[in-house]
């Protein structure tokens, strides 16, 4: 990432959301490229054109379990007059030398056999009494229980069209084909397809290492026992959750509590395994605000060209928010809000593009669309500030979940969407064209 140089911007001065989010993208760059072998891969963002070096199929093989044969040895076969033909032996998939079907005979074949020389099509083993001269039979005998199954005569009583049944070379893909281009994202049929061609590691941009902390004395982490005045710890594991979602390898640090050198030696020793930092909690302007706190001037001992500021933002829930780069490495850091919906809308807005754009992937927002407002009264909301409040989405409608407090975790685990109110609506009516982030 480049430096982000500590701002000389007023404290009192109002950032808009876009303003606060260019200023995160124009900063985070997206991690360098390395070599990785294939399920290493999965989920990083591919770098380089992957072109086959061979076909797939790489030979013509059967997609049956049945008979090799010539077309013209079974043409006007039936159940009344089947053909008879010669059994020569048995084609399984991986051998290498391959039987001659000549006139008159047949090779028993195995599905992704090689077909063998002579042979022009696949009948299928249902279509005959599989050498046992007793009528249509349903499958093949194990050849370790039956090895004389693969001589003698076999009944066919059907017919079939040239290359019946027979996957053709190159019917995959052909050498010289583009397999992927850069810029894929390794999914599982990504990597079966690298695989398939022989790739045994890719260049790729690796998926972000994010580092999720969460502050406040008050905090107890789920399992254990609340005491007088405490809650339990969700910031930390919806963020971090929230983070492997968006593709990268997240590690959740307990609760810090609100001690600014005790939290700035935390920070310092995750930044060893940290690409980005994600703070919740301590951001506003309380006493024990102990984020802002220990990191507000951590430009003026640290390594030239970082620093965190903390930043006034016109919106609903989030107000506070801090960004900016840390340690020697200039690590971006992003601090959220504590509270558990700020926190998370936030995170949404802010982290995950910042995600997205260390992968290095062209489109790092989560898609947005128009709905209809679907609810019993008019929604409001502050003026000079865009609010995003919780919905579910369906079908072109969008209705709220919840009220707009910044604490209702539960409205939160219901809702699959952002309702956007831009900063100059103050009421929005049941009804109206509304603009809608889906999170799903």
């Amino acid at each position: 990432m480049s430096s982000a140089a500590p701002r000389t911007t007023g404290h009192d001065q109002l950032w808009s959301v876009d303003e606060h989010l260019e200023d995160i993208l124009a900063t985070v760059r997206p991690l360098e490229p390395i070599e990785l072998q294939l399920l290493d891969a999965q989920g990083c963002v591919l770098v380089e054109d992957i072109t086959v070096p061979v076909s797939l199929p790489p030979f013509d093989n059967s997609s049956m379990d049945g008979y090799a044969v010539r077309v013209t040895d079974v043409a006007g076969a039936s159940e009344e007059y089947p053909a008879v033909l010669d059994v020569v032996g048995d084609v399984a998939a991986g051998q290498a030398d391959l039987l001659h079907v000549g006139p008159g005979q047949a090779a028993r074949i195995m599905t992704g056999a090689p077909l063998p020389p002579g042979a022009e099509t696949v009948v299928p083993v249902e279509w005959t009494d599989g050498g046992l001269g007793e009528g249509p039979v349903t499958g093949m005998r194990a050849r370790a229980l039956a090895p004389d199954g693969a001589e003698g005569h076999v009944h066919v009583y059907r017919s079939a069209e040239a290359r019946a049944h027979v996957r053709a070379e190159g019917s995959d893909v052909k050498a010289g084909d583009r397999a992927l281009e850069s810029g894929a994202v390794l999914g599982p049929p990504q990597i079966a397809l690298l695989a398939a061609i022989g790739r045994a590691t890719v260049r790729v941009r690796p998926r972000p290492r994010v580092v999720v902390m969460s502050t406040g004395s008050e905090l107890v982490q789920p399992g254990q026992e609340l005491g007088s005045g405490q809650i339990y710890d969700s910031n930390s594991f919806a963020l971090t959750a929230a983070a492997i979602d968006a593709g990268a390898i997240a590690y959740r640090v307990g609760a810090v509590a609100d001690d600014a050198e005790t939290l700035r030696s935390t920070i310092e020793d995750q930044l060893v395994r940290a690409d980005l930092m994600v703070t919740t909690g301590g951001v506003s302007v309380g006493a024990y605000d102990v984020v802002k706190e220990a990191l507000s001037h951590v430009g003026d001992e640290d390594e030239a060209g970082s620093g965190i500021e903390f930043r006034k933002l016109a919106m609903q829930p989030g107000k506070p928010q801090g960004f900016g780069s840390i340690g020697p490495d200039h690590t971006p850091l992003l601090a959220l809000p504590g509270n558990p919906v700020s926190s998370y809308v936030s995170f949404e807005l802010f982290v995950r593009p910042a995600i997205r754009a260390l992968m290095g992937l062209p489109d790092v927002h989560r898609p947005r669309t128009r709905a209809t407002l679907t609810t019993h009264k008019a929604l409001t909301s502050p003026k000079g500030r865009r609010q995003f409040l919780r919905g579910t989405y369906a079908e072109g409608a969008v209705t709220p979940v919840g009220g707009a407090g910044s604490h209702l975790v539960a409205a939160l685990a219901h809702a699959d969407a952002l309702i956007v109110v831009p900063e100059d609506v103050e009421s929005v009516e049941p009804g109206a064209d509304i603009e809608v982030v889906l999170l799903g």
